[in-house]
């Protein structure tokens, strides 16, 4: 939704006029917790999320905003812009699911319902779109929208996740690949939710990028840190 929301919000300038695109980010069910709080969260509260119906691996990385930092890597590839102007807001109703700011300071914005039928359908419909058979949002009654800075202590997942696409070449795989084991690791009972930032973490800085890889080292890098992972995981 959100890549759909910045392409649509992206139809209203020209490439040269944007100075940064906006993703925003629900917080997930997590949101406003300290560390401190977090060391005691259970799976089952994992994955209620208070908005969205997804599965449980991208509910568990909603809850630590490494689906964002994903989004962010996405948003750089899609849209071609650099790292530095792509900015995530917390956006707990979930009804703007992106912007995108122009060089006049001007701020484009999709909304809709949290329902990810509507960027799917538009999907197919571009550059027409068609009628809605789902709802159509209500600004009455959404009431109040607020947005609020990710805190990157709480939730360094995030901050990982753009350090590894900053870096380039083979981190981002590495970000994906180790996140990946993690999060079945803490859906299996296996470790806690507060170890997944900190095994990610480990693997990032015990990894040497390369710069410009090749599809088959792309798919060693994936192979090897989940092998890496696993490693750390037994430890912990």
């Amino acid at each position: 939704s959100e890549h759909s929301a910045i392409f649509q919000s992206l139809r209203g300038g020209r490439k040269e006029e944007v100075r940064r695109l906006i993703l925003t980010a629900s917080g997930g069910p997590f949101r406003g917790y300290t560390r401190e709080q977090l060391h005691h969260v259970t799976r089952e509260q994992c994955l209620h999320h208070p908005n969205w119906n997804m599965g449980p691996k991208v509910t568990v990385d909603s809850a630590t905003l490494a689906n964002k930092g994903l989004e962010v890597m996405e948003a750089h590839w899609l849209f071609d812009m650099p790292y530095e102007a792509i900015d995530v807001v917390i956006h707990p109703q979930s009804l703007v699911h992106s912007l995108v700011e122009f060089c006049d300071g001007s701020v484009m914005a999709q909304m809709g319902l949290t329902d990810m039928r509507l960027p799917i359908q538009y999907a197919f419909s571009w550059p027409a779109r068609y009628d809605c058979a789902f709802g159509h949002l209500d600004l009455v009654r959404a009431g109040t929208l607020t947005f609020e800075a990710p805190d990157l202590d709480a939730f360094p997942a995030l901050r990982l996740a753009i350090e590894a696409g900053k870096a380039g070449g083979t981190a981002p795989c590495v970000f994906n690949a180790c996140n990946e084991v993690c999060v079945q690791a803490f859906l299996a009972g296996r470790i806690a939710y507060t170890d997944i930032a900190p095994t990610i973490a480990t693997i990032l800085d015990a990894h040497k990028p390369i710069s410009h890889p090749s599809l088959e080292e792309i798919a060693a890098a994936d192979q090897s840190t989940r092998i890496d992972t696993e490693q750390v995981l037994q430890k912990i």
